[in-house]
């Protein structure tokens, strides 16, 4: 096997093929991604630097975001660069660690993002339903901590991903029909049995996923009662507001991951190879580019921050919870 080590059956290194089937197109198909990433790249880090510079912005619902904009600056970063190397200039080797290494940042950052848009749920559901109490809940401290758990679950979570792949035999070959190295694509290439790895990947996205989306769906349903008991039609409209930009985000990020989940385990053989892999590049690129952009549309204080930014002290950033 090229790049194999005979004695441990380890490739020294793993063949990226980028979309299998469409290698002529290659050229084409990174321009939307590469426009994707510049953009995910700059409205991130702006809104970092923003929620950093912007006094009126110190609050829980910022923090929380600013964390969801590292989160997907730092995941988009992981996989789009090496990406852009298979299709500008056929880079399609990947070093067997730094390819396992890939592997766990990307699912610990998705894990990751989840918990993220889980915090924030509730985040919103104690500014709703606790107004008064809103400050002294979610203080630094909590959030800090909160934060930590999410980035801790993650971690030990995907670790085991790490040893279970390393540890498989690849007598098979080294080539991956992907652009980055995705935890079953590697367990694929093996020729050993994976079903430990299936189902230990199916037991993670329960884990993070399904418990993420109970979370949020409670935290809604409360949100959901203590809005329409409000009397008032201003203070119903301007509570939905405040939840828009989060719903938004949640819809980007969860359709095109259950889409790749679901299809890659009970309908993949009605789907091309290459439609699943382009979904799977969207699915860590899209949330990264909208998120940006939903909450500087949506979000009324992000939008005055970014005019006093362009404009100088002139403009009074609105507080609201």
């Amino acid at each position: 096997m090229t790049g194999a080590n005979s004695s441990s059956l380890t490739p020294g290194f793993f063949i990226l093929n980028g979309v299998p089937g469409l290698e002529a197109a290659h050229v084409w198909i990174s321009l939307p991604f590469c426009f994707m990433y510049i953009i995910a790249v700059l409205g991130n880090c702006g809104l970092i630097y923003l929620i950093s510079y912007e006094e009126a912005l110190h609050r829980p619902m910022y923090y929380f975001l600013a964390l969801l904009s590292f989160t997907d600056v730092t995941l988009c970063t992981t996989t789009v660069p090496n990406m852009l190397c298979i299709f500008w200039f056929n880079l399609k080797e990947i070093h067997f660690n730094a390819c396992l290494a890939q592997m766990f940042f990307v699912h610990m950052l998705t894990g990751m993002e989840s918990g993220v848009l889980m915090l924030m749920a509730l985040d919103r559901y104690v500014a709703i339903c606790y107004p008064l109490r809103y400050s002294t809940i979610l203080t630094n401290p909590v959030i800090a901590k909160a934060g930590l758990a999410t980035f801790l679950r993650g971690v030990m979570l995907v670790i085991p991903f790490v040893f279970l792949t390393k540890h498989l035999p690849y007598c098979q070959g080294n080539f991956i029909p992907h652009t980055y190295c995705d935890h079953m694509s590697v367990a694929k290439v093996s020729c050993g049995n994976f079903k430990i790895n299936a189902i230990y990947g199916l037991m993670v996205a329960l884990l993070i996923g399904v418990f993420d989306i109970c979370c949020i769906s409670v935290s809604y349903t409360m949100i959901l009662r203590a809005v329409v008991s409000l009397s008032s039609a201003d203070a119903r409209q301007k509570a939905f507001s405040t939840c828009t930009s989060h719903i938004c985000a949640i819809v980007i990020t969860y359709v095109p991951a259950f889409f790749t989940f679901f299809t890659h385990r009970f309908g993949g053989h009605n789907i091309p190879h290459h439609i699943h892999i382009i979904v799977a590049n969207l699915y860590l690129l899209l949330p990264p580019t909208m998120n940006p952009i939903v909450y500087g549309v949506k979000t009324k204080q992000i939008r005055e921050g970014v005019i006093k930014l362009l404009l100088g002290d002139k403009v009074v950033i609105t507080k609201d919870k």
